[in-house]
């Protein structure tokens, strides 16, 4: 049973995707408030997600927040001789900045975001538990934008010692890697365009020096046969 609407939709979007994903295995999501990062039982792998968009309640004074740094913890074990696999699933929480209350709430997900984290955590089964090609990670996973610098004395993750990147940094990291990548294929397939049209153009002009010497030597030997 659901505890939350967050939850149910959680549960509604990983089975729905599972069964199209691996439709010979079952697989259940469980979440977990005490799962610790890196604390492992042997035979489960881990898959930490750290660039979601979620949005936070604060129950005491009422205060609303949107951060794109929510943290997301993934524990997951497949039995192949039963075809049976597990996700536990924890969201770390953050502290109300306003009313400094120690209370911390379960952040809530847009619908649109919880499809993306799901993607990327069928991605990393597909890595970690049945060694497969999972294919790419979504990095736009936060739908708006982030209201400011993150808080780290305010965030349960960073208190557990889960370190942070911000989605911009590393997007834009790539974004000029796949830049330079890009220009340098540009400047090869053009020196490769220019050296072969170079190479035409003497053919042409080599062919039609050869036709000219023949038209030539024809046009000065014909008046011998008259």
């Amino acid at each position: 049973m659901c505890t939350s609407l967050t939850t149910c939709e959680w549960k509604k979007v990983f089975y729905e995707k599972m069964e199209v994903a691996k439709p010979a295995d079952s697989w259940e999501l469980i979440i977990d408030p005490n799962l610790k990062p890196s604390e492992l039982t042997p035979g489960w792998k881990q898959y930490v997600e750290q660039h979601a968009s979620g949005r936070f309640h604060c129950s005491w004074c009422w205060h609303t927040w949107q951060s794109a740094h929510v943290v997301i913890l993934f524990h997951m074990h497949l039995d192949r001789a039963r075809r049976m696999g597990s996700v536990r699933m924890r969201v770390f929480k953050q502290l109300c900045y306003e009313c400094g209350t120690a209370r911390e709430d379960e952040s809530s997900m847009l619908e649109e975001n919880i499809e993306g984290l799901v993607d990327n955590l069928i991605t990393s089964l597909r890595e970690q538990c049945y060694e497969e090609d999972g294919g790419q990670y979504r990095i736009h996973v936060a739908s708006r934008p982030d209201s400011g610098p993150h808080r780290t004395e305010f965030c349960e993750a960073c208190q557990e010692g889960i370190v942070h990147w911000k989605p911009s940094e590393k997007l834009l990291e790539e974004e000029v890697t796949a830049h330079t990548f890009s220009e340098a294929s540009k400047r090869r397939a053009q020196a490769g365009s220019g050296y072969n049209f170079l190479s035409l153009r003497w053919c042409l002009f080599w062919a039609s020096l050869c036709l000219l010497v023949v038209y030539l030597q024809f046009s000065f030997r014909s008046p011998a046969f008259l």
